[in-house]
């Protein structure tokens, strides 16, 4: 299949899941088509089957701001004339699906079908999407596409509550590379780190409110009391200074590290002893799932798709969202010397479940049908 794939090129969820899922489509022989502003942070080796198409954004007098929506679109007609595209895969719905919608609208007065499938990955529905200044265009955007999914059970059923939505949605979860994303040996980093043995705590993520980090450096201090430890936090965002400023007034600062954006990633989590992800709100906790595949025991909040990924019990803890008391003794728990083996081994197990050759055929089964149903209604 020839599949177009427009995401946004950070390092947010969205565009790890799209540029990942475009790397193994081009493994399995399709060819892929990157459409975006530039070129995502994972679109990071050469392929045969791998092309990026970059939408330029000009600036007019005119237009207080860039008008990228029309400019997607624009590209998107291009490329599908052009380079003869079997479908259309959109993730996250602001604007990627209305500007698909326009693009499809395009190509079919020029006789030329294109199949569209969205994928939702959360604060596109969650936040955003049902801000009422958007939410028309979601809707009508949703409804639209030739084919939904959504990265969690939960995310479908909010959709479904937000949204007047009468398309199906079908689950396909995120996935991980199991190639890339497994324990290495970093004996030497996990020993510079801490050099007494200490037990190694680390949190990723964009540093914005909804992650609460501030409950990370919380319970990390809590757990401190206790048992010699050490705190690793991997991302930047909006909350780092004020986070920064929390870890001064604890005292933590001597045992913890603000170690921004890292690409390789699985280094740090190869060393670590517990992962946290306490968010207010997770379609699926992606950082966790990379975090279990390097055998990586999590404590999370229960909140949104999270505990379909983190096993209450066997893989960590979910707790309640801000629940620091028990979540500190959770922690506590986990990191016991007699406790951790175990813990480590079932995250590991729980992550074989999402390995990327399980998850790829499921998108490439839910395009071709969306393909076939498309011509058949065509005709």
């Amino acid at each position: 299949m020839k599949i177009g794939i427009i995401c946004y090129p950070t390092f947010g969820g969205s565009g790890v899941v799209a540029t990942e899922l475009g790397k193994a489509l081009a493994k399995e022989g399709h060819q892929v088509h990157f459409i975006t502003y530039k070129q995502p942070s994972r679109l990071d080796f050469l392929s045969e089957n791998l092309f990026y198409h970059e939408v330029a954004i000009k600036s007019y007098p005119l237009f207080e701001h860039a008008p990228y929506e029309l400019a997607l679109a624009s590209k998107m007609v291009n490329v599908v004339k052009f380079e003869k595209l079997d479908v259309l895969h959109v993730h996250y719905a602001i604007p990627h699906a209305s500007a698909a919608y326009m693009a499809k609208q395009i190509l079919k007065t020029q006789g030329i079908t294109i199949p569209v499938v969205t994928t939702l990955h959360g604060t596109d529905i969650t936040l955003v999407g049902k801000d009422p200044s958007y939410e028309p265009v979601v809707t009508f955007s949703i409804n639209q596409s030739d084919g939904v999914t959504a990265v969690s059970e939960d995310l479908k059923h909010a959709t479904y509550e937000l949204f007047d939505i009468q398309k199906e949605i079908q689950v396909i979860p995120n996935f991980i590379d199991l190639d890339r994303f497994k324990k290495q040996r970093k004996e030497h980093f996990k020993k510079a780190i801490c050099p007494n043995d200490e037990k190694l705590l680390v949190h990723t993520s964009n540093f914005r409110k909804v992650k609460r980090v501030e409950d990370v450096i919380k319970v990390f201090y809590e757990v401190r009391k206790k048992i010699p430890a050490k705190l690793l936090l991997v991302g930047d965002g909006p909350e780092r200074d004020k986070m920064e400023r929390l870890c001064r007034e604890l005292g933590t600062c001597e045992d913890t590290r603000f170690l921004g954006k890292l690409d390789a990633v699985e280094e740090v989590l190869s060393v670590a002893d517990l992962f946290m992800i306490p968010s207010e709100k997770e379609s699926f906790g992606l950082a966790a799932l990379e975090a279990m595949a390097c055998e990586v025991p999590v404590l999370s909040s229960n909140a949104g798709g999270i505990p379909e990924l983190n096993v209450d019990g066997e893989t960590g803890y979910a707790c309640n969202v801000g629940d620091i008391p028990d979540m500190t003794t959770k922690a506590l728990h986990i990191l016991a010397d007699e406790n951790l083996p175990a813990f480590k081994k079932r995250a590991l197990e729980r992550a074989k479940m999402f390995d990327v050759s399980k998850i790829l055929p499921l998108y490439e089964d839910f395009y071709r049908k969306t393909i076939l149903q498309t011509r058949e209604l065509a005709n």
